[in-house]
């Protein structure tokens, strides 16, 4: 990180469906516009994470969840990015604030998004670390 630069603290959350599928964003934004991810973003002054959390995925997907325990911490530039596991009490999923669209991925779909490379830098090798990637049906 560049000198005099400060961190940016931000929160995500890892949420999937009872099948299997993980939820993920289009980012609307810099960074990574374009690349589908983790849904989250940046800390409000004096705000908890699992608030943050909270409050990110209900903006950005529609969706009302319960942040659980600490899924890993990512550092990306001056991006540092606590992602909680999380599971869905209430709402319908639509994207929202600077999320393009927002939608479930089973496994084979998540593996097409990889290969294409439109997921965010590092993204695959950060769920594998954290047991997290998708594992609702995969075709034959």
């Amino acid at each position: 990180m560049p000198r005099g630069q400060s961190i940016i603290r931000c929160a995500g959350g890892v949420v999937h469906d009872a099948s299997g599928r993980l939820l993920l964003v289009r980012r609307g934004r810099e960074p990574s516009a374009g690349k589908w991810s983790l849904p989250g973003g940046r800390l409000l002054s004096g705000e908890l994470m699992t608030d943050a959390v909270a409050r990110e995925l209900r903006e950005e997907t529609g969706l009302t969840v319960n942040p659980a325990s600490l899924a890993g911490i990512v550092t990306r530039g001056r991006y540092e990015i606590h992602d909680y596991f999380c599971t869905v009490v209430a709402g319908a999923l639509r994207a929202g604030d600077d999320a393009e669209d927002a939608r479930w991925f089973d496994r084979d779909e998540y593996d097409a998004l990889d290969r294409n490379g439109d997921l965010v830098d590092g993204l695959t090798a950060t769920l594998r670390s954290w047991h997290a990637l998708p594992t609702g049906p995969r075709r034959t």
